[in-house]
């Protein structure tokens, strides 16, 4: 179908307005429920970082109706923008959150999916009551938008020259979809709400490393509930604003490829294909392998950092500059690091390991580790870049004091991705892990045995409510 046979707007509003419950596969609706219950968990973990705190009093000065709740630790209520806003936040907090990732050669990261959609689902699901099944639908509407706007709007998007942030670009149109379905808004009302989406979305990848990537993510699911909520007020728009002129995709991408949208709403559903990755590692996905080769590296060889002279990662364009998302050479901050190929593979030597503790600024900022740093030099290896932006593979070699090389080349499924998940236990223990600080092991249960038969509740207030620790 040609660019000018396709009316991708409508496309978008009809499927939003038509999909029901009983439409998702068996499997999508699982999945779901494992974004779900993981979202939750970073929610939880990120609720009591300066970022999620920050973001809290934000809201707290702004005031208004509590209709919504903020979740995690000394949790409150907010206007239902302003509640999924602070919860965006926090959710992206420690960069814990899953990530759709392209299998298509052209582009890599497509977005963090869950967030937006789930934010926008928690604020409104609440404020109208929606049942169980009712939420699941509408998280999915969300998924499916913003990840199949992600493979389709022009690579430069995000991994050209343009720099958007797409979690912050797409992601609004995810939490639009997820609001205007909880929310039953008819066909003309939604076209209104995708064309308000497109008017105030945002997010560039300068940010990176500071607060203002999290802030993305947090304005993503306010802005599509409050396009939502214009919407259904009378807000109007032009109902062509993906492909019109100067439309988003002209604006945000310099062009779109049909193809890889039009008619193909949930044919496959992107929650199945290309999937989600749940993130064992509270740091950007692309690093992830990397982590994985290098521990294998020194576990294999039982290398210790005192034994290392130099470490060389050869990796594609998708993972380090000038392309890639880890373009701190020498992280100072947790936030950089995130963001820092070269902290990552130090973590790995010195602790074997790269968790909260070791997502830290104490860990960071330590002089061994400052020092492991500047002893691993990392590269674009021409070999990878050539079999294109979704592959994730790394070439890495210790040297030792001694002259001893050790090296290995990495290919596999990283863990967490969908040829490699979680198993349910790893993702009851991660959930586990970063709820800890904010929720009594009595009420994870409870949310975990919430979530897991979400389809059964009849008001997900039940939810909410046992996730609001005030």
């Amino acid at each position: 179908m040609s660019k000018t046979q396709c009316k991708v707007t409508r496309e978008a509003a009809e499927f939003i307005i038509n999909l029901t419950y009983d439409d998702i596969p068996t499997e999508a609706v699982e999945i779901a429920k494992r974004c779900i219950i993981d979202g939750l968990g970073v929610i939880f973990s990120g609720s009591s970082e300066s970022t999620a705190l920050t973001a809290g009093k934000y809201a707290r000065l702004v005031g208004g109706v509590g209709e919504s709740s903020v979740l995690g630790k000394n949790g409150f209520k907010a206007p239902a923008h302003l509640a999924a806003f602070v919860n965006g936040m926090a959710g992206h907090a420690l960069d814990w959150d899953d990530t759709a990732l392209s299998r298509e050669a052209d582009r890599s990261v497509l977005i963090h999916p869950t967030m937006p959609p789930l934010c926008a689902c928690l604020a409104m699901g609440e404020v109208l009551g929606s049942s169980g099944k009712a939420f699941i639908t509408a998280f999915v509407a969300g998924v499916e938008l913003e990840c199949k706007l992600a493979e389709s709007i022009h690579p430069d998007h995000f991994t050209g020259v343009r720099g958007f942030h797409t979690s912050g670009t797409m992601g609004t149109f995810g939490a639009a979809a997820a609001a205007v379905k909880l929310m039953g808004l008819s066909l003309d009302q939604v076209l209104c709400a995708l064309g308000v989406a497109a008017g105030i979305t945002a997010g560039i990848g300068v940010n990176h490393g500071t607060m203002g990537k999290p802030l993305t993510m947090g304005r993503a699911a306010e802005n599509g509930v409050a396009a939502a909520r214009m919407a259904s007020v009378g807000m109007t728009a032009r109902d062509y604003a993906f492909e019109g002129p100067r439309g988003f995709f002209q604006a945000f991408g310099g062009g779109w490829l049909p193809e890889r949208i039009c008619g193909k709403w949930g044919n496959p559903y992107s929650i199945l294909d290309p999937g989600i990755s749940i993130k064992p590692y509270p740091s950007g996905v692309v690093g992830h392998p990397g982590m994985d080769a290098m521990r294998a590296l020194v576990v294999e060889h039982d290398i210790h950092p005192e034994q290392v002279e130099s470490i060389t990662v050869a990796t594609g364009p998708s993972v380090i500059p000038p392309k890639g998302p880890l373009r701190f050479s020498k992280a100072q901050t947790a936030l950089e690091g995130k963001f820092c190929l070269q902290f990552q593979v130090a973590a790995m030597v010195i602790n074997r390991r790269a968790g909260l503790l070791e997502f830290s600024d104490a860990f960071v900022q330590r002089p061994d580790v400052q020092d492991m740093m500047d002893r691993v030099t990392t590269l674009v290896d021409p070999e990878i870049a050539v079999l294109g932006h979704d592959k994730l593979i790394f070439k890495t070699t210790v040297v030792t004091k001694d002259g001893k090389a050790f090296d290995n080349y990495w290919d596999a499924p990283y863990r967490g991705g969908p040829l490699n998940p979680l198993t349910t236990e790893d993702l009851v223990d991660k959930f586990k892990d970063a709820s800890q600080m904010a929720l009594g092991e009595s009420v994870q249960d409870e949310i975990i045995n919430t979530v897991s038969t979400l389809e059964n509740l009849t008001d997900v207030t039940d939810l909410v409510a046992m996730s609001r620790q005030e």
